[in-house]
This record gives structure tokens, sequence and C-alpha cells, in this order.
């Protein structure tokens, strides 16, 4: 018996208590209600954001196809953390299995590393289409996009398959409680009673490679579209130019703002209160917010939904 116990503290199979959101509020329940509510909210509007772009002919262009790769990537993104934490409290249970932890880790790690890399093949989108429009129809051919898209996926999956196994088989012989509504890697690798400076080094290298490099290109791609705006005779080629990247360069500073706040401060800047802020704001707030963002500040998108809007009641009358 004492073996067994001591197997269980010092592996990863034994499940861990995840203290949650809740506890921190003093109105559980509204708050429930409230992330409920912002959790279809998300789902819906990406879905619907999905939908208009792949029925809407006007919209089958580079840069509606990657915002359909975002509202996918935000769609599972969110549903990765909500859901069991929703239940866990309808339930009144707080436990996850060291399994369920891992996937969660696994698939919140590929979807916040592929967003990064598709952020920035975005912003490549925006500089070649304003930059170069007359080699956009070249360079940002459907197999260009496919391949940029796939990259992103790819590098994203990369990721989570180099940390999650990683911080999963370190010992916790500790306290099992996570400080936090789902399985993120700085809150499980505090847990760990071994030395963990390597992996935090190798993590921090990482986030060089998944945050900074994106940030680069998208610096470098938006630097050089100011330019090109800057040097524009057309007062309307601007302003088209401007709304087209207001967008994504809003979505790009609410998203990297919150990974950067994360995983490249130092840990004298975190609390576990923060924290779970922080990531309430990117894993949350942010997929309902990105369809809003890319919907009610674009003239196509609306149009094409007040076209599906008017069509819908059009083709019941037909059909009576």
């Amino acid at each position: 018996m004492a073996n067994t116990t001591w197997m269980a503290n010092h592996t990863g199979w034994s499940d861990f208590i995840l203290m949650g959101l809740f506890r921190q509020s003093k109105h559980p329940a509204l708050l429930c209600v409230v992330i409920f509510v912002v959790f279809l909210m998300a789902l819906s509007g990406n879905a619907v954001l999905i939908l208009l772009i792949h029925c809407d002919a006007h919209l089958h262009t580079p840069m509606y196809f990657f915002i359909s790769q975002l509202s996918l990537m935000d769609m599972v993104y969110i549903s990765v953390t909500v859901p069991k934490m929703l239940l866990d409290q309808v339930m009144g249970v707080n436990q996850i299995s060291a399994p369920e932890c891992g996937m969660q880790m696994f698939l919140y790690l590929t979807l916040a590393g592929s967003e990064c890399f598709l952020l920035a093949a975005m912003a490549y989108d925006r500089y070649v289409a304003i930059c170069h429009p007359l080699r956009y129809p070249v360079l940002m051919t459907y197999k260009a996009c496919l391949f940029l898209a796939s990259g992103c996926w790819f590098l994203g999956s990369a990721d989570g398959f180099m940390l999650t196994p990683i911080t999963m088989t370190f010992p916790f012989c500790g306290s099992r409680e996570i400080h936090h509504f789902f399985c993120e890697v700085p809150a499980i690798t505090v847990l760990s009673c071994s030395d963990t400076s390597l992996y935090e080094t190798l993590m921090y290298l990482c986030c060089i490679l998944m945050l900074l490099i994106p940030v680069m290109i998208i610096s470098s791609s938006y630097l050089l579209i100011l330019l090109t705006i800057h040097r524009m005779n057309s007062a309307e080629g601007r302003k088209k130019a401007f709304a087209t990247c207001s967008s994504h360069l809003t979505v790009v500073i609410l998203f990297y703002g919150a990974a950067i706040y994360t995983y490249m401060l130092p840990s004298s800047y975190h609390t576990p209160e923060k924290d779970m802020m922080v990531s309430v704001f990117y894993t949350i707030l942010t997929p309902v917010l990105n369809p809003l963002i890319y919907s009610l500040r674009n003239k196509d998108v609306m149009g094409a939904l007040k076209k599906m809007l008017t069509v819908g009641p059009a083709f019941q009358k037909t059909m009576e």
C-alpha cells in the first residue's frame, strides 16, 4: 500500500486538481452562465464566418482563406478548455486525470502555436497584396495558401509534441493542485519536485521561435506596408489598405500581448491570479472577439451576411 502511494505521488499518472476560475468569484453561478454564453457566441460567430467564406464566391481569396483557418483554430481552441471547466462546475468535480491533462495541454499548445504562425502568414499575405499587387495572384495561389496553412498546423503540433511529453513526465511528489482552470505548461511545471531550470530554458527558446520570429515577420511586413501606403497617391487606396490591415493588427496585439506575458516574462511578474486572468483573455475572450473584428469592420463579410439573410426568406417564399 505504501509503495502504491509512493508511485502515485512520484509519477504523472494520478489525478490533478484544477483549482479553477470559479473559486476566485463571489458569484460562481453567474460567472458560469456568462462564460457559457461567451462560449456559444464564439462557436456560433466563428462557424458563421467559416460558412460565409465557404459559400460566398466573393470571399474565395487568400485573405479569407486564412481568416477561415483562424476561425477553425479559435473554435477548437475554446472547446479544449471551456466545456471541461463548465462541466466540472456543474457536476461539482475538479479533478482531471494525467492522460486528460496531457491531451488538453497538447491540443492547447498545438492550437496556440499554429495561431502564432498563422497570424504571421496573414501579415505576409497583406504585405504581398498591398506592396506587390500585380504579383499577388502569382505568389498567393491556392497551393501556396494550403502550403502556408499546413506549415502553421505542422509547426504548432511540433510544439505540442515536444513540450507535452516532457512536462507530463516530471515527478510530482507534492501538491497536485493546479492553480488554473486548465492544464497550462507553467501551471503544471511549478508542481514538479525536480529541477526544471533546464526545461524552462528550453521552453523559453521555444517561445522565441513561436512568438518572436512571427512577431518579427509581422512587424517587418507592416513596416513595408506603411511605407507603401505613405507613397500612395489615392486617398481611397490608403483608406482601403488601412481598413484591411487594422483588423489583423488588432487581433495580433490581443493575442501576442497575452502570450508574451504568459511565456516570456520572468516568474517574478507572475501570480496565479494574474495568470488566470490573462489566460481567460486569450483562451476565452479572443475567440469571441476575432469574428467580430473581422466582420463588423469588413464590408465584404457584412455584405455576404446580408445576402445570406435575404436569400433565406426569399427561398422560403418560393418553397411556399
